[in-house]
């Protein structure tokens, strides 16, 4: 076409490229390039980074209650303590049958006895700020999971209590330890060297350690600003006693005679009035090689027996140990201090001290135990001397081919009991979560006894079980209670039996 002007491209010559890339290189190192308008942050919680945060609070914690679990739980019928009558024996002086012709036979006599279980409450407290209600919201409902955690705890309380609740068996004094000086064996300066010990039940054991101390009396300041005192499961401290080293290189090794429902000893050692806990030990003896590492003192405890809690119902543990139930237990000797005596492997697949127990079940009452509680201390020491008890001709062993099923390790976990009519009766060997080490429970789940009009051996009778209480507004705060009322019925306590004292070994 005419007329049109053709575009011309310009001219690019080498100096005019040069310095076209040049004037690029300078932008590309300059701030406004080298630099992203938005980077990753280092840290989760600044710049704009999302928070990857799974809603609902992972609940972490064991609610381990087996006795609970199993135990059924019964109404009550208000008053203030459960009570019934039991006919414990028959023809107790021993009548003959033998008639002779148109006469009648003679008298029996029977044994009665009255029993009672005094209920108690039980309960516990939580609260929600208003704030942290508003912070949560998209996280967990706090408020729910303040109640859950109420239930839950309570639960684990009412478990301790069903094992170990102690209302009515008081320790009263420790013994006077023995104390035997060495001047080796450890690293005592020289010098005398003060003892003190102190029985416990399982709820000071429990709630006791060497840093924390034990408890002795107890006032609790409650939700609503009121106060309860009672027991905190320590007896009433020993008088002290004395050993002397020389050198450097010391030790004590010191003992104390058991103390009827003592299931641990805390030990205190120094200077005269100056004792400091450094121990606590499930056998009666103790070997002191150094200085006490806590800081509680003896003294503290003040003079008094805090071995019973006025506020608790006794457990399977102290209605066995309760003065009068007739029930089995046996504390095994003391042994060398520090180290106690431990099961006994009776060399045919048993257990020596489990098949007394078993025996005078069977001889005083005739009836077997179905379980076997213990700690994990024992259930090892049980399942270490039944395998090594040279007995092969008692064991069997099933294995299975397949070899993607092989495992190592051997757990007992049932017990052959011979002293039944039935022949072999098996019990169940389970581990509780509060049993402490050095102690057995037998425990009972049904009587052989044609129409004994017991259903249950024990039971949980309740005036209320579990309930919640949200109560009123009385500040910005959600205040919640989680609550039952009840007591631990055992309709026959020589059903049971306790092993105690028991060293690892």
């Amino acid at each position: 076409m005419t007329g049109i002007p053709t575009a011309v491209p310009p001219t690019v010559t080498g100096d005019t490229l040069a310095a076209f890339k040049a004037a690029q290189g300078q932008r590309l190192a300059g701030d406004d390039l080298a630099k992203s308008t938005f980077t990753q942050s280092g840290s989760p919680t600044s710049g704009l980074t999302f928070y990857d945060l799974e809603p609902g609070a992972k609940l972490l914690y064991p609610v381990l209650t087996p006795l609970r679990n199993s135990i059924p739980r019964v109404s009550g019928r208000g008053g203030i303590q459960a009570n019934w009558k039991a006919i414990t024996g028959v023809n107790t002086t021993g009548v003959r049958a033998g008639v002779s012709g148109g006469n009648r036979g003679g008298v029996i006599a029977v044994r009665t006895q009255d029993m009672n279980a005094v209920y108690r409450g039980l309960g516990l407290e939580a609260s929600v700020d208003f704030e942290a209600d508003y912070a949560a919201e998209g996280l967990d409902d706090v408020r729910a999971l303040a109640v859950q955690n109420l239930l839950e705890s309570l639960m684990i309380q009412e478990e301790q209590m069903i094992l170990g609740g102690n209302a009515s068996v008081a320790l009263g004094t420790t013994a006077t330890p023995v104390v035997t000086a060495s001047n080796s064996g450890g690293a005592l300066a020289a010098g005398t060297w003060s003892v003190i010990a102190v029985g416990l039940t399982l709820e000071g054991y429990l709630n006791g350690s060497v840093t924390g101390g034990i408890q002795g009396q107890m006032t609790r300041t409650n939700a609503d600003g009121s106060s309860d005192q009672f027991g905190g499961g320590a007896a009433k401290p020993s008088t002290a006693a004395t050993g002397t080293t020389t050198g450097s290189a010391g030790s004590l090794a010191a003992t104390v005679a058991p103390l009827a429902g003592a299931v641990a000893y805390a030990w205190f050692w120094g200077a005269a009035g100056a004792e400091k806990l450094g121990a606590i030990t499930t056998i009666n003896s103790v070997v002191i090689t150094d200085l006490a590492v806590g800081t509680q003192t003896a003294a503290s405890l003040g003079g008094g027996d805090n071995s019973q809690n006025s506020l608790s119902f006794d457990g399977l543990l102290y209605q066995a140990f309760k003065g009068g139930s007739n029930a089995y237990v046996q504390v095994m000797p003391t042994g060398t201090a520090g180290t106690g005596t431990p099961l006994t492997a009776d060399g045919a697949g048993g257990i020596v001290e489990i098949e007394t127990a078993l025996k005078a079940f069977w001889d005083n009452y005739r009836l077997s135990p179905q379980e076997i509680w213990v700690s994990s201390q024992e259930a090892q020491t049980i399942s270490r001397k039944i395998l090594t008890g040279n007995a092969n001709s008692a064991q069997r062993f099933v294995f299975n081919t397949d070899q993607a099923l092989l495992g190592g390790g051997v757990m007992v976990r049932t017990y052959l009991n011979r002293y039944s009519m039935v022949g072999g009766q098996t019990l169940d060997i389970k581990v509780h979560p509060n049993m402490p080490a050095g102690t057995i429970l037998f425990r009972t789940t049904r009587l052989p006894y044609p129409l004994a009009n017991v259903t249950n051996v024990t039971q949980m009778r309740m005036r209320r079980d579990y309930y919640q209480i949200e109560w009123p507004l009385r500040t910005r705060r959600y205040e919640y209670g989680v609550y039952c009322d009840g007591v631990l019925q055992n309709y026959f306590p020589p059903a049971f039996g306790v092993i105690t004292n028991i060293a690892n070994g």
